[in-house]
């Protein structure tokens, strides 16, 4: 998750607002260290399906909120007052650019959950669509980003379920991408920032914040901020290159897909029921698919929709009779 976009002052204000590059860098290292986390369970040096749930899955959407409002940000107080083309297309072109290499890269390496449209992706359609919004009014502009994060919300629809609409992020299904960060919702973190900008221009906050000249602590995280998108490219690779060096030496040990099956199921039931009803629930979900001997349908991320009624049934039957079994045990 990334950043990249102009943070050229608008007219009659002529200081950058060294604040935005250290709270860009701050993302960046946040993002880091959510990235290292994925790398190690990626690996198998942690439970699957950690970063994909609870917490982390909190943090990892707090990051990319962040830097998508810093995109409306950088939008606004590159171009609020006029738009700079020349500097809009260079930097689009950098930024659309990488996200197609990343595309590629991904499909390579990971065919299964490769990034169709990540964070970079979302970066350059973003502000192309945001230019649309510097002049319009505040108050609008963050009506239309409430709707827009609402959306998903309400307006899933089978329509949108082929793969070529998947950008959209209205599809009844959650496709399988290791970055995946759609229209909706996430356009709509872009327009908070360019709405609060424009708010906090008027209020002169902003002239109140390029006053700001923080000490030279801050001096690594304005380089980074300034020169976030090479951050960006450079610093997963030296990371999973890192962790898979590590693994050569002292691999992470080997669990059968059984295992697996029950530790993300566990995990992930765990957030809306308690541990001794998840485990029973889990055990009985994996016993039905082995039974049926479809356990690898699963994990083959299979997205037909008889396939995703007949897990929504197994489901509640395993449900009904998690339920039934703890009710007779005296538990409830």
């Amino acid at each position: 998750m990334s950043i990249h976009t102009p943070t050229a002052p608008v007219q009659d204000r002529p200081n950058r607002i060294v604040a935005i590059d250290i709270v860009r860098g701050i993302a960046l290292i946040a993002m880091a260290s959510y990235h290292f986390t994925w790398d190690l369970e990626f690996f198998g040096y942690t439970d699957p399906g950690l970063t994909a749930f609870g917490w982390w899955k909190i943090y990892a959407r707090c990051i990319a909120s962040t830097f998508l409002f810093l995109v409306g940000v950088s939008l606004y107080l590159a171009h609020g007052r006029q738009i700079r083309w020349n500097g809009f297309w260079r930097r689009f072109a950098m930024v659309a650019g990488a996200a197609i290499a990343i595309s590629v890269v991904t499909r390579i390496a990971t065919p299964d959950g490769f990034i169709f449209f990540g964070i970079l992706h979302e970066i350059a359609l973003a502000s192309l669509l945001g230019l649309a919004f510097l002049r319009l009014p505040a108050l609008l502009t963050l009506l239309v980003a409430a709707l827009v994060i609402a959306a998903p919300v309400y307006l899933r629809l089978e329509a949108f379920d082929h793969p070529w609409l998947w950008w959209i992020g209205l599809s009844a299904i959650n496709p399988r991408s290791n970055d995946y960060v759609p229209l909706f919702p996430w356009f709509g973190a872009v327009l908070a920032g360019i709405a609060v900008t424009k708010l906090a221009s008027a209020s002169g906050l902003l002239a109140r914040l390029a006053e700001l000249a923080p000490g030279r602590w801050a001096n690594p995280l304005v380089f980074i901020g300034r020169h976030s998108l090479a951050f960006y490219l450079i610093h997963q690779p030296l990371l999973i290159g890192s962790v898979w060096l590590f693994a050569q030496v002292m691999p992470a040990k080997v669990e059968t897909p059984q295992v697996n099956f029950l530790k993300t199921c566990q995990l992930s039931c765990e957030q809306s029921r308690d541990t001794e009803f998840c485990s029973s629930y889990c055990v009985c979900m994996l016993d039905t698919l082995e039974s049926e001997a479809s356990l690898d349908r699963l994990y083959n991320n299979d997205q037909t929709a008889e396939w995703k009624t007949h897990i929504s049934d197994l489901a509640g039957m395993c449900t009904a009779k998690t339920e039934d079994k703890m009710t007779e045990g005296g538990v409830k």
